[in-house]
C-alpha cells in the first residue's frame, strides 16, 4: 500500500491559536494562474482575493508572496490567514484535568466549540488551549458539540495524533455522559436504545429512520426529584446528536436542548442563560503510546440538577 506524502509544514505561524488555511492546487486541473483557481474555489469575492495577493498575505511553501500572475502548478500548496470573525467571548474557563508530554485532557464548558469551524474560531477550546498552554502543535483527538460540556482529549505531538484518534474510531475509549431531563415514572430503565440515525448536511437536527441500527446508547436512571432526573448515558456508537435524539425519543428530552424534540432555532452566540444539561462525565482508555491506564472524571455539576429554578430563570 502506497503511503500518502504528508503536506509540507506551514511557512506561516499560527495567529491567536488558529492555523493558517492550506490549499493544494488539484492535480488534473488546468488554470492559467493560482489567482484564477482561488477565485473559483473560495467563497470570497475576486476583489478580496486580489487584495490579499497584492498585500502579500497568500504565500507559497517558502513563505514567498504569491503574485496575481503566478502560474498554476498542479500539486503546489499555498497558505493564508482567513479574516477572523467577530466572536462573543465565552465567559467560562477551559479547565485542564491532566497533562503530560503526549496528551492534554480538558474539561470544556458549555457554549464553547471544540475546534475552529464556521463562525467559531478563536473562541474554541483548541485555540484557547494553544494560547494558554503555549502548545501550538496541540490537536483534538475527538470533538464535543458546542452546547455539550465535559472532557475532551487533545494530543501534543502531531505525529501521535492518529494513534489517539484510532482509539475513538475503534471504540477503545469508554465514555460516560450525564444528563438532566424530565422524570417519567413509567419509563422502564435501564435500557439500551438502538436506532438508525441520519444527519443531512445543512439540516440542524438529525433524525431516526428505518433500517439497520447505527446508533446504540445505554440509558440509566441515577436519581430523581421534583419531576426531573439525573441520567447516566453510555454511547456505544458516535452518531451526531445520538444521545440527545435517543433521550428525546424516550420522551425525556435533555433540558435546554434547542433541537429535540422540536427545533426552536440556534442558540445565540451571546446567550449563556440555559446551557444544555449534557455533560461528558468520564473518559477511560489505555494510552497507545505509553501504555498507561487512564480514567478521567469531570467534577462539573449540571446546574439544573443543583437548582432547577436558577437554571430556568
Amino acid at each position: 500500500m502506497r503511503r500518502r506524502t504528508p503536506p509540507p509544514p506551514s511557512p506561516l505561524p499560527q495567529r491567536d491559536g488558529v492555523d493558517p488555511v492550506r490549499i493544494r492546487m488539484p492535480v488534473g486541473d488546468a488554470w492559467a494562474t493560482v489567482r484564477d483557481h482561488l477565485v473559483a474555489r473560495l467563497a470570497a469575492r475576486a476583489e478580496v482575493i486580489d487584495t490579499m495577493l497584492d498585500e502579500g498575505r497568500i504565500v507559497d511553501v517558502h513563505g514567498r508572496p504569491v503574485s496575481r500572475d503566478m502560474a498554476y502548478v498542479p500539486g503546489m500548496f499555498v497558505w493564508f490567514h482567513r479574516e477572523l470573525p467577530d466572536e462573543t467571548p465565552v465567559p467560562f474557563p477551559v479547565d485542564v484535568v491532566y497533562r503530560d508530554e503526549h496528551v492534554v485532557v480538558a474539561d470544556k464548558p458549555h457554549f464553547l466549540a471544540t475546534i475552529p469551524r464556521g463562525s467559531h474560531v478563536t473562541e474554541t477550546a483548541l485555540a484557547r488551549l494553544r494560547r494558554e498552554l503555549g502548545i501550538p502543535t496541540l490537536g483534538a483527538a475527538h470533538r464535543l458539540d458546542r452546547l455539550t460540556a465535559g472532557l475532551v482529549l487533545f494530543t501534543v505531538r502531531p505525529e501521535e495524533r492518529g494513534a489517539y484518534q484510532s482509539l475513538f474510531r475503534d471504540k477503545q475509549v469508554a465514555k460516560e455522559y450525564e444528563a438532566v431531563a424530565p422524570f417519567d415514572p413509567v419509563l422502564d430503565l435501564p435500557r439500551t436504545v438502538r436506532s438508525r440515525i441520519v444527519k443531512e448536511r445543512g439540516v440542524m437536527a438529525a433524525r431516526e429512520v428505518d433500517g439497520e441500527p447505527n446508533a446504540v446508547s445505554r440509558v440509566e436512571l441515577l436519581e430523581h426529584r421534583a419531576g426531573h432526573a439525573r441520567y447516566r448515558l453510555v454511547p456505544r456508537t458516535g452518531q451526531t446528536h445520538q444521545l440527545r435524539l435517543h433521550m428525546s425519543a424516550l420522551g425525556v428530552p435533555i433540558l435546554g436542548d434547542p433541537l429535540y424534540p422540536v427545533v426552536t432555532g440556534l442558540v445565540a452566540a451571546d446567550d449563556f442563560r440555559r446551557p444544555l444539561q449534557l455533560l461528558a462525565r468520564m473518559l477511560e482508555f489505555t494510552d497507545p503510546i505509553t501504555g498507561r491506564e487512564h480514567r478521567f472524571i469531570s467534577p462539573r455539576v449540571l446546574r439544573a440538577w443543583v437548582s432547577y429554578e436558577a437554571w430556568a430563570e
